[in-house]
């Protein structure tokens, strides 16, 4: 089935594998209840701060899949691959026309695990025990490439690296295939599993990394008065984006509809947003014109904030502009920072608040609550969507930024 330029993109699947839970309805409820992923983390003697902490996955996805395939995979690839089966389960297995089925698996950094494990093994015992699985490992394009192979898509097998807003490019991406007529469903999120001693340090250089509070729970603080950093997580995110007719003809309810995506760039400053925060607006202003919603048509914006001191900031006044004071939540609170996995697992979060009419709660700012910057109505606690819409903002290194808008039809 062959349809049209124009279409809409609904999400009719979703799976994830994250700190807080081993697929999407457990993290979701995990959300909600104010629980929270980040766990003490150790290296080895000598590599890294004994007193780092961490967004680890819930569990192993290694786990989740066959024994024979786990050991072939990096582990951003097991996640993916693993919250990719769940959506696909989810969306009731579509029965697409492989020429018509696309993959769009964003991700930031790629295998880096299985890169330096066996740059590990080359240096202790040489080339000729470096394995020959090293390359598919740690290609950034392999998790995208995996998934289009187990479901035979042929429409394209895509992979937007950047940065911390990879998995949330990967939708736009995919709700343009589908508008474009390119494809029918589109298999879209983002992954990532780079908690390692290198990572870790070069973060920690450059001072973004949150100081360690003693309970490692309350170390990921957006918003808060006195945040002082991100917390580095992992895991993955996959969404099924159909055809609006495409669903209909199955007679599958959607979740959500994909109704507006925004993409720009701040052409400023490799690692700082633009102190006027344009490209932040313009993304968002790009997503809602898409919608052709009022920006009060809105029910809360999930936002990026990671919990730095300047960029949670930046993007409040940005949100500000854009739809003054709206509610807004932040997930890192409870996630960490997934980086390229970040805005897929988020966009999983923001459809489920359109889906169930739910405002999450953010944690962590019950103490110094949130910084009179900030200047946004924080939910602290759950509350009822007042407006059927959603945005999700998703701003990586580099100056690129995506927006999801998210509503009920």
């Amino acid at each position: 089935m062959r349809m049209g330029l124009g279409s809409k993109a609904v999400v009719t699947g979703i799976g994830a594998v994250t700190p807080l839970g081993g697929d999407a309805a457990t993290t979701w409820e995990a959300l909600l209840a104010g629980k929270s992923g980040v766990r003490p983390l150790s290296f080895p003697e000598g590599e890294g701060a004994s007193d780092t902490v961490a967004g680890t996955m819930a569990l192993d996805p290694a786990g989740l899949l066959k024994p024979v395939e786990a050991k072939r995979l990096d582990r951003s690839q097991q996640a993916a691959l693993a919250a990719a089966a769940e959506a696909w389960a989810d969306a009731g297995a579509p029965a697409a026309d492989p020429e018509r089925l696309a993959v769009a698996v964003g991700t930031g950094i790629g295998g880096v695990r299985s890169l330096l494990h066996e740059d590990d093994v080359l240096e202790a015992s040489g080339a000729r025990r470096v394995s020959p699985r090293t390359v598919p490992m740690l290609m950034p394009n392999a998790s995208a490439a995996h998934i289009s192979i187990r479901y035979d898509a042929r429409a394209g097998s895509y992979t937007p690296v950047s940065a911390c807003s990879s998995g949330a490019e990967a939708l736009a991406l995919g709700a343009r295939l589908i508008r474009a007529g390119e494809a029918d469903v589109v298999i879209a999120g983002g992954t990532e599993a780079a908690i390692t001693p290198i990572t870790v340090a070069g973060f920690a250089q450059t001072r973004a990394l949150a100081r360690s509070t003693g309970d490692p729970a309350e170390a990921s603080r957006p918003f808060a008065a006195d945040r002082t950093g991100f917390v580095l997580g992992e895991g993955a995110a996959v969404v099924i984006l159909e055809s609006a007719e495409h669903a209909a003809a199955r007679g599958t309810r959607p979740y959500a509809t994909l109704a507006g995506a925004g993409v720009s760039s701040d052409a400023h400053h490799i690692t700082a947003p633009a102190p006027d925060g344009r490209g932040q607006v313009s993304a968002m202003r790009k997503a809602l014109a898409q919608t052709e919603l009022s920006p009060e048509e809105f029910g809360h914006v999930n936002a990026h904030a990671t919990g730095t001191p300047v960029g949670d900031v930046a993007e409040a006044r940005a949100i500000h502009e854009v739809f003054g004071p709206i509610t807004a939540t932040a997930p890192k609170a409870a996630l960490g920072h997934l980086f390229g996995a970040a805005g897929a697992i988020e966009a999983v979060l923001a459809i489920l608040s359109v889906r169930h009419d739910v405002v999450p709660p953010t944690r962590n700012l019950a103490t110094a609550g949130v910084d009179a910057e900030v200047g946004l109505d924080v939910a602290t606690q759950r509350r009822n969507l007042p407006q059927g819409a959603v945005l999700s903002n998703s701003f990586g290194f580099g100056g690129q930024n995506v927006s999801l808008a998210f509503t009920r039809e």
